[in-house]
């Protein structure tokens, strides 16, 4: 038997492997939403496993940073499902951008990426698709697949508005976004009002590290003039050190007291994570999310992105749960570096079983293999 069909079935149970040509014929077909009962059943492992208990945060919530980001663009190569950009000068761009989803922790590097939603051209419409759009589809498809999960979405300032607050609020979500003076003039002007009548709050301390933490909040403010029934609590951080000042300013529907206004400016911070580590790390760390490994006429650039962030997700749970795993990264210090030894080893030698591969990932010796000398 061949090398890699031998390690893909002995370590992946994998008995009929299709040449590159046929994979793509076949994934193109699938429709995207079809990959996503494979994140939910890894889900239940870590939850089973009792690997999630770590990411409690807030009184029992679970953060969950949404965003989004591109991972094709062309301007020749298209598809149905491509978005179209159209320049003055008559230049067209295909496109395909994915709005993800993951939970996060202020204080772990891992990050738990639940199923992403394609941001892709909709059937019978005229406009692209934007990460508004996508959220209305992604948040109902999270909450659908993890009823009981109480969460608290993070995101950035262009989720503040009034029907994607709401589309949280029914999804039972609560949530801390980023707001801008610039985008949210008459919230700012608002805020400014009470600090005038003394109605904002203000607490100020510095910690043993010699770093100042500045915070003014209020609670129950309107969102902005169009929805003055839609009323949200308003947070301002400013961290100072001795070399660089940081200024954040947030909405959430969690009521703000001196208690809890640390850990929230904490978490909406954590929203970062889902641009650090996962679409940086995807990026740049060997997963090579915009690389085009092949367009299609249908679903099958969604589907690669799909598969990327499924087996991003697996490498996240092994970082966080296995002791194998964990060694292994650490041992060849970077995950690039890992990433090209496995290959080398799946390539050129037989495996029997994920500990023995493993076992020469760690040591960095072939030495326990068997050679493929054919």
């Amino acid at each position: 038997m061949p090398t890699v069909a031998h390690n893909l079935q002995t370590l992946y149970g994998v008995k009929q492997v299709p040449c590159d040509s046929q994979l793509r014929e076949i994934l193109d077909g699938v429709e995207s939403r079809h990959l996503r009962p494979a994140f939910k059943a890894i889900f239940a492992q870590v939850q089973r496993g009792k690997g999630l208990e770590a990411y409690a945060y807030l009184d029992g919530h679970y953060l969950l940073s949404v965003d989004g980001t591109g991972h094709f663009s062309s301007e020749t190569i298209h598809c149905e499902q491509c978005c179209v950009k159209k320049k003055r000068n008559g230049q067209i761009t295909y496109y395909h951008q994915l709005l993800g989803a993951a939970l996060v922790h202020p204080d772990k590097r891992e990050v738990i990426p639940l199923a992403p939603e394609p941001i892709t051209h909709q059937d019978g419409q005229t406009k692209n698709d934007c990460e508004r759009n996508g959220a209305k589809r992604l948040l109902p498809d999270v909450r659908r697949e993890h009823p009981h999960l109480p969460l608290i979405v993070v995101e950035d300032a262009l989720a503040a508005n009034a029907p994607h607050i709401k589309l949280l609020k029914e999804q039972d979500m609560h949530f801390i976004i980023g707001v801008k003076p610039g985008d949210h003039k008459a919230l700012f002007q608002a805020v400014e009002t009470r600090r005038q009548v003394e109605e904002v709050e203000e607490w100020i301390f510095t910690d043993d590290a010699q770093v100042t933490h500045q915070f003014r909040f209020t609670n129950h403010i309107a969102l902005n003039q169009q929805h003055p029934d839609l009323l949200v609590n308003f947070l301002a951080y400013r961290e100072i050190r001795a070399n660089k000042t940081l200024h954040f300013t947030w909405i959430t529907d969690l009521l703000l007291s001196k208690e809890n206004v640390f850990d929230i400016q904490r978490g909406g911070r954590a929203r970062w994570k889902i641009e650090n580590e996962t679409f940086n790390t995807l990026k740049n760390q060997g997963y090579h999310l915009e690389h085009n490994f092949g367009h299609g006429k249908q679903y099958l650039t969604n589907n690669f992105s799909l598969l990327m962030m499924l087996a991003f997700l697996i490498d996240q749970v092994q970082q966080l749960c296995c002791p194998l795993f964990q060694q292994a990264l650490k041992t060849n210090h970077s995950k690039i570096a890992l990433w090209e030894k496995m290959r080398a080893f799946f390539r050129y030698f037989y495996i029997h079983s994920w500990e023995l591969f493993f076992a020469a990932l760690i040591k960095q010796t072939y030495t326990l293999l068997t050679p493929d000398t054919s």
